[in-house]
């Protein structure tokens, strides 16, 4: 069975959402439309903007399966 691996920079990136929503997508995605979107939804409120931000870092380059470890 194979184990998944997160980067580490996306769980930086997950607890950055916490308190900046748009720097978090930004980091992720750049000026692409999901940035200005991000923007739109924190000054709405900030939940709208943080799970949205979550949800762009979850699914952007998904998680790579771990590289198999043989026995000798």
């Amino acid at each position: 069975m194979a184990t998944w691996v997160s980067p580490t920079h996306d769980v930086i990136l997950y607890f950055l959402a916490l308190f900046i929503p748009p720097a978090a997508v930004f980091f992720k995605r750049g000026l692409a439309a999901d940035f200005w979107i991000n923007i739109l939804l924190w000054i709405l409120g900030w939940i709208p903007g943080v799970l949205h931000a979550w949800w762009i870092i979850s699914r952007s380059e998904r998680a790579v399966p771990a590289a198999p470890v043989y026995p000798p």
